[in-house]
């Protein structure tokens, strides 16, 4: 049974063992509806999460493509469990949250300064899109400059509490627009109720994953009425049958989708088994406990952890093999250089079915590579240890 969880979970994340989402850019706007997010991060250790995510699950994927999707209106950038991209059509979910931002009820963003808020409102308006980089230019609003913290701090604002959008990126840098001119004609502008916040939030979770916990479906949700609301929610879907309690006591207050398990079948055991080099944000992962109890990989990233107390390394990547986690590898891209450096790769002792992992391992690490733009592998000490037989 605990294989099957496992393939149904990978296969509703579209890391089963043939892409489901299809092709490029097609393929990536697919994917963020159906994952409902993709986890944004600017860690550029080897390629940002955002695309190293998408990259993972779509078949041509180029970093170029998730921004020709912010330009189309496709998908927008905003919260989900942290800064992500989102589906322009799921917009009105953020709603509540932006509106607890405008009023002072949440604690993600602090309060800027009305007036440079107001100006920079001004400006967007009469001189059009802008980055923060370009504040110190000229403006045709009178009294337009200011100093980068609180100008910095006010685009931040008006970005959480939704007056301004990202409309496109340039590189890592964010270009803001009003969201009215950002924003789609006939978008469901209306907000939510908490019911159907909580609806949203549950079926989201069940099509990404197949299998959801209490714990999951609640991660970083706060106060009584969005527990309450997501009680009810499950409590449906119960009575319903579309979700089934899951009795594992690996995965304590667990559901599964009994359609998507049954839909599922079983692959055929000439199935080619490849290997994946997951980011530290990516949806499978993302959710430690529910991870280590259905995938047994207890997985921390060690970047904000002190270099002495480090185990893994500074950006370890959860190496997935077939439908498990069989350890992870530590690497950097030095683009300028174009020379991706393995730095250490840890693996179960002893690895089942080494001679099919290796050349698995291989290729994965090559074409991950390629993605960062890197043309060479320096395996360094790891294969000096025997252990890989990198073509380098």
């Amino acid at each position: 049974m605990q294989t099957l969880l496992r393939s149904l979970a990978l296969n509703q994340q579209g890391l089963g063992a043939s892409p489901v989402f299809g092709h490029g850019a097609v393929g990536a706007l697919q994917a963020i509806e159906h994952l409902g997010y993709v986890q944004i991060d600017t860690l550029a250790v080897i390629e940002r999460a955002h695309h190293h995510v998408l990259w993972s699950r779509v078949p041509g994927y180029e970093p170029a493509h998730l921004n020709q999707l912010l330009r189309e209106r496709r998908v927008f950038e905003h919260w989900f469990h942290a800064a992500s991209c989102l589906p322009m059509r799921d917009y009105r979910f953020c709603l509540p949250l932006m509106a607890a931002v405008r009023e002072g009820r949440s604690r993600l963003v602090t309060p800027a300064d009305a007036a440079v808020m107001r100006q920079l409102l001004d400006r967007v308006r009469l001189d059009g899109p802008l980055t923060l980089r370009s504040l110190d230019q000229p403006s045709t609003v009178k009294g337009g400059w200011w100093q980068a913290g609180p100008a910095k701090h006010a685009l931040t604002r008006l970005f959480m509490q939704g007056d301004l959008m990202v409309c496109e990126r340039q590189g890592m840098e964010k270009v803001y627009d009003l969201a009215e001119r950002v924003l789609p004609g006939g978008l469901d502008l209306r907000v939510p109720t908490v019911d159907e916040s909580a609806r949203y939030l549950l079926d989201t979770a069940v099509r990404a994953h197949g299998i959801v916990t209490w714990a999951q479906l609640l991660h970083l949700k706060t106060g009584q009425a969005i527990r309450d609301a997501m009680r009810r929610a499950l409590d449906e879907r119960l009575a319903a049958r579309s979700l089934v309690p899951l009795e594992d006591a690996a995965l304590p207050d667990a559901y599964v989708d009994p359609a998507a398990l049954a839909a599922l079948g079983h692959p055929p055991p000439t199935t080619r088994r490849v290997v994946r080099l997951l980011s530290p944000f990516d949806n499978v992962v993302i959710h430690r406990d529910r991870l280590s109890g259905l995938f047994g990989l207890d997985y921390r990233l060690e970047c904000y952890t002190a270099a002495p107390k480090r185990v893994y390394g500074y950006f370890c990547l959860p190496i997935l093999f077939g439908d498990r986690f069989v350890g992870r590898v530590d690497c950097k891209a030095h683009r300028r250089e174009r020379r991706f450096e393995l730095l250490s790769v840890h693996v179960e002792d002893p690895l089942p079915d080494r001679d099919e992992f290796l050349p698995a391992f291989n290729e994965a690490l090559q074409a991950l590579a390629g993605f960062c733009g890197c043309d060479r592998v320096d395996a360094g000490s790891a294969a000096g240890a025997g252990f890989l037989n990198l073509t380098t």
